[in-house]
């Protein structure tokens, strides 16, 4: 996973008039755990025995795994230039027509990849944007 400082650092470089943001839902629950891994993810509550069958939230690896999966739909999708931290992804560009194109051709390749993505959780274009707590 990349260092949101150095994330920071990158975007700032870019000098982009455009900006927009995309927020999978519910990624790491959009993330199966494989059958034998299973019994490792499994709690006793009221006497009840459960087991995780998708990648849980509050797990120390689930972030980490849920970025590199993201990562490589994208890479294999052949995403356009962007920057992502987790399930948190940013285009920019020079014009409102260019970040736009960008952002559909993203959110294309995650849907194909299996990844649920919300119209509300999709942000932009806009010249100015919200990004992992601070404004562009």
């Amino acid at each position: 996973m990349p260092d949101m400082l150095e994330l920071q650092y990158e975007l700032e470089s870019k000098a982009a008039k455009w900006y927009a943001t995309i927020d999978i839902a519910n990624a790491f629950f959009s993330i199966p755990l494989a059958a034998e891994c299973r019994p490792q993810f499994a709690f006793t509550w009221r006497g009840i025995q459960y087991t995780w069958n998708r990648l849980p939230q509050g797990w120390k690896h689930s972030p980490t795994i849920s970025h590199g999966l993201i990562q490589t739909a994208l890479e294999k999708g052949e995403a356009p230039e962007h920057l992502q931290y987790i399930d948190d992804i940013i285009v920019w560009g020079n014009s409102a027509e260019e970040v736009s194109e960008k952002g559909k051709k993203i959110v294309q390749i995650l849907l194909k990849a299996g990844f649920a993505i919300k119209g509300s959780k999709v942000k932009g274009s806009a010249q100015a944007i919200q990004f992992l707590g601070i404004k562009w």
